[in-house]
C-alpha cells in the first residue's frame, strides 16, 4: 500500500529492548560484523536491494560494523512509508540515512554508495558531515542528462524515452534494461539477477523512484563536500561513463579516483573483490 503524505511528524522513533525500532523497521536495517569495529554502511542503486552487497560484505565482517539496508520501496523495507511527497528528491533518502545513523548512534562511518546512492550520501554528508569518515562513490553520476559544457551520458529525448517506456511496460523494460545496465553479456546469470530485482520492487514506487533518480541534477552539491571521498568507475558503463566520473573527481577536492578491472554499472555484483580491493586501499 502506498500512502501520499505530509511533511513526516518530528516524533522520535527508539527502539524498546530487543524490538527493531520503527526507523530499523522502515528501512529493513541489519547490523553484523565487529560490533567495536568502525562502522561501514552499504546503500545499493536504484532497482536494487541491500542483498546487492552480500559478495561484498563478507570481507568486511571481521574488523568493521557493518550496515545494510534497504531504501524504502525496495528489498524487504517497509513500503507503506513510501510517501510521494517526502521522496520526490534525494534529500528524503538522505534523511533516511541520516535517521539510521542517528538511531545506531555512529560517527566516523565509511559510506559506501553505489549509483544513485552515491549521490545519497553526498547530501547527506553535506547535512551532517560529522557523522562520516569517508564516502566511497562506487559509479555515481551527479546528473544524467548533457548539459552545456557537461557530459551526463544522455540527451534529455533519451531520458524522457527511457520513462516513458518504463512507464508504459515495467516488467517489459526491466527485462531489456537490467542487462544493459549489468553489462557483462558473457555471464547472463548477472543480468537475469538484476531483471529479478527490478521486478520485485513495485512498479508504482520504482517509477517514481526512476523519475526521481533520471532526472536529478547534484552537481552544485560536489562542491561542498568536505569528507575524504574515493570515486570508484567501471569501464564500459553505459549509465554512467567515464566523463561523469571525472566529473565528479574535479568537483570534489581532495577526492580520489580509481578505475576498477570491471564492466558494467554494478561491479558490487560482476567484480566484488576488485572493489572490495579498492576500498580497502584506500581505507589503508
Amino acid at each position: 500500500m502506498l500512502i501520499e503524505a505530509g511533511p513526516p511528524s518530528s516524533e522520535a522513533t527508539t527502539a524498546a529492548s530487543g524490538v527493531p525500532s520503527a526507523v530499523s523497521r522502515r528501512n529493513n536495517v541489519t547490523v553484523s560484523g565487529n560490533p567495536d569495529g568502525r562502522a561501514i554502511v552499504f546503500a545499493h542503486g536504484f532497482g536494487c536491494n541491500q542483498s546487492a552487497w552480500r559478495l561484498v560484505t563478507p570481507a568486511f565482517l571481521a574488523d568493521y560494523k557493518v550496515i545494510v539496508f534497504d531504501h524504502v520501496g525496495a528489498g524487504n523495507s517497509d513500503a507503506s512509508a513510501y510517501s510521494f511527497w517526502k521522496y520526490d528528491s534525494l534529500l528524503g533518502y538522505a534523511d533516511d540515512l541520516l535517521e539510521i545513523l542517528d538511531e545506531l548512534d555512529v560517527t566516523d562511518v565509511v559510506y559506501v554508495g553505489h549509483s544513485v546512492s552515491g549521490m545519497i550520501g553526498v547530501l547527506a554528508a553535506n547535512r551532517d558531515s560529522s557523522r562520516f569518515g569517508a564516502l566511497v562513490l562506487v559509479t555515481p553520476s551527479p546528473r544524467y542528462i548533457n548539459a552545456p559544457g557537461y557530459a551526463g551520458g544522455f540527451e534529455v529525448e533519451d531520458i524522457n524515452s527511457m520513462l516513458d517506456d518504463l512507464d508504459s511496460n515495467y516488467f517489459g523494460w526491466s527485462s531489456i534494461m537490467a542487462p544493459l545496465m549489468m553489462g557483462n553479456p558473457d555471464r547472463p546469470e548477472l543480468g537475469n539477477e538484476l531483471t529479478e530485482n527490478f521486478c520485485s520492487t513495485d512498479p508504482t514506487i520504482a517509477r517514481h523512484f526512476a523519475r526521481v533518480t533520471f532526472l536529478s541534477d547534484n552537481r552544485e552539491d560536489l562542491p561542498l563536500v568536505t569528507t575524504p571521498t574515493l570515486i570508484l568507475e567501471c569501464s564500459a558503463d553505459i549509465v554512467a561513463p567515464a566523463a561523469v566520473a571525472r566529473y565528479v573527481h574535479q568537483q570534489i577536492a581532495g577526492s580520489t579516483l580509481v578505475t576498477l578491472a570491471a564492466t558494467g554499472h554494478i561491479p558490487n555484483l560482476s567484480a566484488p573483490d576488485a572493489l572490495t580491493d579498492a576500498i580497502f586501499a584506500y581505507l589503508k
